[in-house]
């Protein structure tokens, strides 16, 4: 029970400062693996302890209005690891518009083969919001600025499906699967801004090389209006975002030392067509106490490479009874 009291202490204090954060569509972290609550909800309770982890992304760095999003995830096993509880919220900014979105996720774990499969769904709510007085607005009888601050809350549901072993795992999700109108016309048909449905897909291995060295290759795929789902007569015209691909390859040394590098890249389906937009390095180090740190640097391969420095996260997190639980095989991801 003593795991359950500071899990629900930790949760009710993020939840009563979530008003005061200020958080793109689904914002992005180069350290997704260290921060799969917030992609798919049934991550939820497969550690066999309760995990905390906190990043803060600043993207683009050194161009002006670019995005900055900050995350903070924490989940644990319950009722002997067949249930999982978990909490994500997420602060993102961009130019003049933010969101925040805090989401509770519940996963049943179930023991399949040589691991366990989690089922999981959650639900949340979104807050959206804009401040169209930072912009140089050149045509002042645009409808579209006539409410100068715009807010918006909107509820959701999500789900997620993830299978692994100390190996390997797989999964898939739709964390948020309602589309909200963040904006209409005043004729009520025209849509201006939608909270589009995004589908992801991760995998990953984790492969000994030596005693001391392991190598660990990872993949995100995401996609935004798959298959071009959105498209309508009233809405803005939407073929689909570019699927975006993330490959990853770690090595682990010790059980201590974590150095990776990735490549982020992007197709467009519908238009045939590829784009590359960053390459980066990473490095994380875990105490034996369950502290863990991390630091990411992308280089930026578009034509923002200009104006922008590039983008980098800061990641912490810390895991709880850690000691207590005498784990044969050490959790990888």
């Amino acid at each position: 029970m003593r795991k359950l009291y500071i899990f629900l202490i930790v949760l009710l204090a993020t939840v009563g400062t979530t008003s005061i954060l200020n958080a793109q569509q689904d914002a992005m972290f180069t350290k997704y693996m260290f921060n799969q609550l917030s992609y798919n909800p049934a991550y939820a309770g497969s550690y066999e302890f309760m995990s905390v982890n906190a990043i803060y992304r600043n993207q683009w760095w050194g161009f002006e209005g670019a995005p900055e999003s900050q995350s903070f995830t924490i989940h644990t096993p319950l009722a002997k690891n067949k249930i999982g509880l978990g909490l994500s919220v997420i602060n993102d900014k961009i130019g003049p518009t933010g969101t925040t979105t805090l989401n509770l996720a519940y996963a049943y774990h179930i023991p399949f083969n040589y691991g366990k499969l989690s089922l999981a769904v959650q639900g949340g709510i979104q807050n959206w919001r804009a401040d169209w007085n930072k912009l140089d607005v050149r045509e002042f009888n645009d409808v579209a600025f006539d409410d100068a601050t715009p807010t918006r809350w909107m509820p959701n549901v999500g789900a997620g499906l993830y299978y692994y072993t100390p190996h390997f795992y797989i999964g898939a999700s739709v964390p948020h699967i309602i589309n909200n109108d963040l904006r209409m016309a005043e004729d009520g048909e025209q849509k201006w801004a939608m909270q589009y449905r995004h589908y992801y897909f991760m995998a990953g291995a984790m492969i000994g090389i030596t005693p001391s060295i392991k190598f660990k290759p990872s993949l995100l795929i995401k996609n935004v209006g798959l298959f071009g789902e959105f498209q309508s007569a009233s809405a803005v015209n939407f073929t689909g975002a570019p699927t975006e691909f993330d490959i990853d390859a770690s090595f682990l040394f010790y059980d201590t030392f974590w150095v990776g590098a990735s490549f982020r890249s992007a197709f467009e389906g519908f238009n045939d067509k590829s784009s590359v937009d960053s390459a980066d390095i990473w490095a994380a180090y875990f105490l034996k106490n369950g502290l863990r740190i991390g630091l990411a640097y992308d280089y930026t391969l578009t034509k923002l490479q200009q104006p922008a420095v590039g983008s980098f996260d800061v990641m912490v997190g810390y895991d709880f009874f850690r000691k207590e639980k005498k784990i044969v095989t050490p959790r990888y991801f």
